[in-house]
């Protein structure tokens, strides 16, 4: 079955109703075993025009054509951001709560950059408020399922958190050799999870997640 591209049709809405911005919302790295979670952002505006051509969700591209869209993907959207939380917080927090506060993070370094946090919606991928929790005050935000495939606030806030936490996992390849992180960015694949039971879990490893080999999702 093709896969449709993403449209602005729902932010649109959003601002018909009188919000300002939208700021698209994703997380990448939920099933890894190794590395933090990230959260993208991406503020869109009436004024941010046409997306990039070929712009989708991160998971549906090709690491070559994600790093070519990023930095076209930042240059549309109004603000964007990444926001980070390490694999020591996801055992300490918890999966969950280590999301809000990368997310926290991210809204943190926006409204650092100038963006109108107060004037926006949050455009949220999923069917569970996990952002909300981690803030002192809550923000008007949207749930909508397959928001990174179908809204290209949220597609673009994917491609931007995958490609940053793709280099962090090369860079840490580079400098702890052996895991393959660069092929595999840290999900559980055999070859990852051979290099564990040959030279030992890293710091970069969720070690409350390697009891439990959760399922490879990106």
């Amino acid at each position: 079955m093709a896969v449709s591209d993403p449209t602005l049709e729902v932010e649109t809405g959003l601002h018909a109703k009188g919000h300002r911005y939208v700021i698209g919302c994703d997380e990448v790295g939920r099933g890894a075993i190794a590395g933090p979670v990230a959260v993208g952002l991406a503020v869109v505006d009436l004024a941010c025009g046409p997306f990039p051509l070929g712009l989708r969700d991160s998971k549906l591209l090709s690491q070559k054509r994600r790093e070519e869209l990023a930095p076209l993907t930042a240059a549309w959207a109004r603000h964007s951001s990444v926001g980070l939380a390490s694999a020591l917080e996801v055992d300490t927090l918890g999966l969950t709560a280590a999301l809000g506060l990368a997310g926290k993070r991210a809204l943190t370094r926006l409204h650092t950059g100038g963006a109108k946090i107060r004037e926006s919606i949050i455009l949220l991928d999923g069917a569970f408020d996990w952002l909300n929790p981690a803030l002192s005050s809550s923000l008007p935000l949207l749930l909508q399922v397959k928001a990174d495939r179908d809204c290209a606030s949220v597609a673009a806030a994917s491609v931007v958190a995958k490609v940053f936490r793709d280099r962090i996992m090369i860079d840490a390849d580079a400098t702890t050799p052996g895991y393959e992180w660069a092929g595999n960015k840290g999900y559980g694949s055999a070859g990852h999870f051979a290099a564990i039971a040959a030279l030992g879990a890293t710091a970069m490893h969720r070690h409350t997640w390697l009891k439990q080999q959760p399922e490879i999702d990106e």
